[in-house]
């Protein structure tokens, strides 16, 4: 017989079921919960900063789209390495993603860990949100800019012209 149990972490649904067996592995810590949402952010922002460099190279509106290339290829490559880092400590941890999608309420992960069968649900509000701080900290922006809203820095910048 299986169980079931959901909780938040944040912005994310959790369920895990555990399946029948004789000794009961530990449940998922809260550290490999936050190892999976990595992971969903990563792959992501990974995929994006992909596109966005294949469009900047071939649109042709820009004088210097090699210094634009330049800098979200950099972003790129950070993303890799930590996407190979945190993949490598699921690993070690006993965690594995078998599905990943995505719909219009938001993107879900489904993972196997030490006989726990889990998922996560993120929503996209909070995972666009939480995807844009980390893009700028990879393309080495500043933070603050991140948290203001639309609104707020458009008026920002309509004070400075």
């Amino acid at each position: 017989m299986a169980t079931t149990k959901t909780r938040s972490l944040n912005t994310a649904t959790l369920k895990t079921s555990t399946f029948n067996t004789s000794t009961l592995p530990e449940e998922i810590t809260i550290d490999e919960t936050s190892l999976v949402r990595s992971y969903l952010l990563l792959t992501f922002i990974h995929k994006v900063f992909e596109r966005d460099c294949r469009v900047i190279g071939k649109s042709g509106l820009l004088k210097t789209p090699q210094l634009y290339m330049e800098l979200v290829s950099g972003a790129t490559k950070k993303t890799s390495v930590m996407l190979q880092e945190v993949t490598r400590e699921l690993t070690s941890r006993g965690v594995k993603i078998t599905t990943v999608c995505q719909d219009q309420r938001g993107v879900e992960a489904r993972y196997n860990c030490r006989g726990y069968a889990g998922e996560m649900t993120i929503a996209w509000p909070g995972f666009r949100q939480e995807m844009m701080q980390r893009m700028r900290a990879y393309l080495g922006l500043t933070p603050e800019v991140a948290l203001m809203t639309k609104d707020t820095h458009v008026e920002q910048m309509a004070l400075s012209i």
